[in-house]
């Protein structure tokens, strides 16, 4: 059977199938995507009220894509204590947020009390409030640093009152390009076992990959599959995030950049090689607002949401420094002919808007 025709079939795609989804016409990978969303969400396009917080950017590892990290091109070191946290969630609650997204750097000298204590205090005050935090790159940080037990540190998440896990730190699973962008952080085979272990207790989180650097269609495409494999076992993905690589302020040496075409083609095969996630996500932070939409045409159903401020991707360029308002979503999703539906974090719909 060919590509086309395991296409009109529905049938599961392998990885011969995934590198040719980039050779096949641009509008005919287009049209089977768009299918394949519009039969899970019709025109439903997905986005939430949140709020990013990092901590620290004070960070151990030495990742090449990385603006964000002050040990390096950054002079600016910062650590957040209690009160300046708590006065962001504080600010955050008070504009209607749902979400409190917590990612922080490596930072060695600060204590497992510190990273999680936050946690605690924030459900103390907003029982109400999802809380979405800790990488599999930060948990296996943490974890290494504490002598621990991957199992002993999710159940510490659970007791502090994290909800969900964030996608980062997966980057691209290709242990060969990962020695040379992120030489020392989390492999991708633990990363993918933190996820499933997470999985295993019930709770939910996202999956990333950050593509349009030094890595090929090929090391897409096995990360891909890597992560459907999990989900197979594991059931516990909600979405897949292709995170458009950011160029500034940082030491990887990327001569040629991806142009639209070839992000919106990574978002149509993202969807039709992960038959079993439910949600495509369009990171606009990394993908732009206009793009982000316009994605929505290539198999994405989501755009994230308002993040309030956004330290990590606007530190390498991105334009998202300052988040966006409820409203910029609703506006641009209906003029683009979609419907917009607030969601939770779980992808419970909140509010439809027409």
């Amino acid at each position: 059977m060919n590509l086309i025709e395991k296409l009109e079939n529905e049938e599961r795609l392998d990885f011969d199938d995934g590198v040719k989804l980039y050779e096949i016409d641009f509008f005919t990978l287009a049209k089977y995507a768009k299918r394949s969303r519009e039969k899970r969400w019709s025109k439903k396009v997905f986005f939430n009220s949140n709020r990013h917080l990092n901590p620290t950017n004070i960070c151990q590892d030495v990742c090449k894509f990385c603006a964000f990290s002050a040990s390096r091109k950054n002079p600016n070191q910062y650590t957040l204590d209690y009160e300046e946290m708590m006065s962001i969630v504080d600010n955050a609650c008070s504009n209607g947020v749902k979400e409190i997204h917590i990612v922080s750097a490596h930072n060695a000298n600060m204590s497992l009390e510190w990273y999680f204590d936050i946690f605690k205090k924030i459900k103390e005050r907003y029982p109400f409030l999802h809380i979405k935090a800790l990488t599999a790159a930060e948990v296996h940080f943490l974890v290494k640093k504490h002598k621990m037990s991957y199992n002993e540190l999710l159940t510490k998440m659970v007791e502090y009152g994290v909800d969900s896990m964030p996608g980062g730190g997966a980057e691209i699973f290709d242990e060969k390009v990962r020695e040379y962008i992120c030489k020392g952080k989390v492999k991708s085979n633990e990363w993918l076992e933190i996820h499933e272990l997470w999985h295993k207790r019930g709770r939910y989180s996202n999956a990333t990959m950050l593509f349009g650097h030094i890595e090929n269609i090929e090391h897409r495409i096995d990360h891909m599959i890597r992560i459907r494999d999990v989900q197979d076992r594991s059931g516990g993905f909600n979405a897949f995030i292709p995170l458009v690589y950011q160029r500034e302020n940082n030491y990887l040496k990327v001569e040629k950049f991806l142009g639209a075409k070839e992000i919106l083609q990574t978002y149509a095969v993202s969807r039709l090689m992960l038959d079993n996630i439910p949600h495509i996500k369009a990171y606009w932070a990394t993908s732009t607002m206009n793009l982000a939409v316009l994605a929505q045409e290539f198999g994405a159903d989501d755009m994230d949401g308002t993040i309030g401020k956004e330290s990590i991707q606007s530190a390498a360029g991105a334009k998202s420094g300052h988040g966006k308002e409820l409203q910029d979503f609703i506006d641009v999703i209906i003029t683009s002919g979609f419907i917009p539906v607030l969601r939770d974090s779980l992808y419970n719909e909140l509010e439809i808007y027409s």
